[in-house]
């Protein structure tokens, strides 16, 4: 039962899984039934690859919904050979190329709005889908732990526990590194878009992987997991002088941080060359790895997070996702 499919639905959404060859259960009126192990698989969002990739079923892929978004090297190389195909999504998404597929199962997220949900008009042309809602997830482990969720469609739920049990031994582990500490680094997060700064909340995503990082994010005091918008000046005010700056996009260096804006070179953190993004990751198509295996592996990303702030605490860990910008 996934009890919250978006944020403001009303309803649960409930799938029974039926290993295939046994007949239905009774008592799941009201449920879709879908038969186990797929073998067929359509994901309409690269966050889902990593985990299929994690439990051996990275070769039942049939479709994604843009090779842009996605990184991973094998599907790129299965997109370019017509292998995998490219459907769309939302409201665009293309009906008739996944009827012609009939995979055993679709996977999407959905927003509870017409204009970027394609699961109506799939599940009304007769094909099986299944709503994920990972994004609605605040905790990096909250997140990663979807992973059950998909692996269950595959049968595959006890190495989908294993595989999760394993990595919040580890992100514990990393995190307790940051927990004696006396002197906290300041940190600022993302660019101004469009004039505006969308400001994480200081119970969201970023904030909690700061704060475990042991970090003190500079607005950690703005309530709930949203973005506040906010001018640039009234951040260059109180985030002048934060020692860190993260997630500014996928740029590698100084140069075309400073082109966007001139202001962002008045940044403390922009002076002492301490700003570090995602982007150690990124295909020739721009498709970012930190969105899509970063997913599956918050621990990862937390140590390359503490190795930024607190290098010592860390001295053999190598970067995966993050990089300093030059």
């Amino acid at each position: 039962t996934v009890l919250t499919p978006w944020a403001s639905a009303t309803e649960p959404m409930r799938y029974a899984l039926v290993p295939k060859g046994q007949p239905d259960p009774s008592g799941v009126e009201g449920a879709m039934i879908v038969y186990t192990p797929v073998e067929s698989f359509v994901s309409l969002s690269s966050t889902y690859l990593p985990f299929l990739e994690q439990i051996d079923k990275l070769g039942s892929l049939v479709a994604v919904s843009s090779g842009a978004y996605a990184y991973n090297p094998e599907v790129q190389t299965w997109l370019q050979a017509g292998a995998v195909s490219e459907v769309g999504s939302g409201a665009e998404v293309n009906v008739e190329i996944l009827v012609d597929l009939n995979p055993e199962l679709i996977m999407t997220s959905a927003c509870g709005y017409s204009i970027c949900d394609s699961h109506p008009q799939l599940l009304e042309a007769g094909l099986k889908v299944a709503i994920n809602s990972d994004y609605l997830e605040q905790h990096p482990l909250g997140r990663a732990e979807w992973g059950k969720f998909i692996a269950a469609f595959f049968d595959k739920e006890v190495e989908a526990d294993r595989l999760f049990d394993a990595v919040v031994a580890r992100y514990q582990q990393a995190k307790n590194l940051t927990s004696g500490l006396t002197e906290r680094v300041t940190v600022l997060t993302n660019t101004a878009y469009e004039g505006t700064w969308y400001m994480p909340g200081g119970g969201s995503y970023i904030a909690i992987f700061l704060k475990d990082a042991g970090a003190d994010y500079v607005f950690r005091d703005s309530e709930g997991s949203g973005a506040q918008p906010l001018d640039l000046e009234v951040v260059l005010e109180r985030a002048k002088d934060a020692d860190y700056w993260v997630n500014v996009g996928s740029m590698s260096d100084l140069a075309s941080l400073a082109a966007m804006d001139a202001r962002y070179a008045d940044f403390k953190a922009f002076q002492d060359g301490k700003v570090y993004t995602y982007s150690k990751r990124v295909n020739e198509l721009g498709a970012v790895d930190y969105f899509e295996s970063g997913t599956a592996a918050p621990d990862v990303i937390l140590m390359d997070l503490i190795k930024a702030f607190y290098p010592d605490l860390l001295p053999e860990h190598e970067f995966v996702y993050y990089q300093a910008l030059q």
